[in-house]
């Protein structure tokens, strides 16, 4: 009997308990329960957009090899329009930008251009501005080009920002900047950078002189040491 009577009295003390806060559990486990499955939704949504963007880029990237630019802007399109928020979109618009600029269609390769920048993630950003840039010198909007590269770019795009700035600058005139430019390209690249000794010629055609790679010299000293 004091068995039953103690499980009457837990029995009791549930009741009271359930009561008091089982509502609240109640709505604290369908609202857990509806996060988790909206979780699994949005995570299955993801995977299946995914796959679709990345079928719709093969094709981009056939028409792209068959110099299909009328089907590179329009795959483009419907990447972008379906599922901007993929890596996918960001790919798309370059490459679209790409077939409009050999096409010669530089308004279209602006606004695809721009809208990475405006949209893309930071080393696509870089990137676009960039080639952004350089759309924008061949239209000798030097101003517009200079602004862009004056924006936000990953340290690792710095050399080939400040290469483009120096080919901005030399086509306005204005040497002494473009000087600094090409050096400051000149210093973010390794020594063995293959783009390196372009700028290296490009710096030294408007009355610039290479700074000097000290660790290649004292990897070069240290080598002649040894020898020795």
């Amino acid at each position: 009997m004091a068995y039953d009577h103690q499980e009457q009295e837990q029995l009791d003390s549930f009741k009271a308990f359930w009561a008091k806060y089982g509502s609240i559990i109640t709505w604290v486990l369908i609202v857990a329960l509806g996060s988790y499955a909206g979780w699994n939704y949005w995570k299955s949504h993801k995977r299946n957009q995914s796959a679709e963007a990345s079928a719709l880029y093969d094709e981009l990237q056939s028409a792209m090899i068959a110099n299909d630019n009328a089907k590179v802007q329009r795959v483009a399109g419907d990447i972008r329009g379906k599922y901007d928020g993929t890596a996918y979109a960001q790919m798309a618009a370059m490459g679209a930008a790409k077939g409009a600029f050999e096409a010669n269609d530089l308004k279209t390769a602006k606004t695809h251009l721009q809208w990475v920048v405006d949209n893309g993630n930071d080393e696509f950003k870089s990137i676009a501005r960039i080639r952004l840039a350089g759309v924008l010198l061949d239209e000798k909007a030097y101003d517009e080009a200079l602004k862009v590269l004056n924006g936000k770019v990953l340290p690792q795009f710095e050399a080939e920002a400040n290469d483009r700035k120096g080919d901005v600058l030399v086509a306005q005139n204005k040497l002494k900047e473009a000087r600094d430019a090409y050096v400051a390209a000149i210093a973010a690249m390794d020594a063995g950078s293959p783009g390196r000794q372009v700028v290296v010629i490009k710096l030294e055609s408007i009355g610039g002189t290479a700074p000097v790679d000290k660790k290649a010299e004292e990897q070069k000293a240290a080598a002649q040491k040894a020898a020795a």
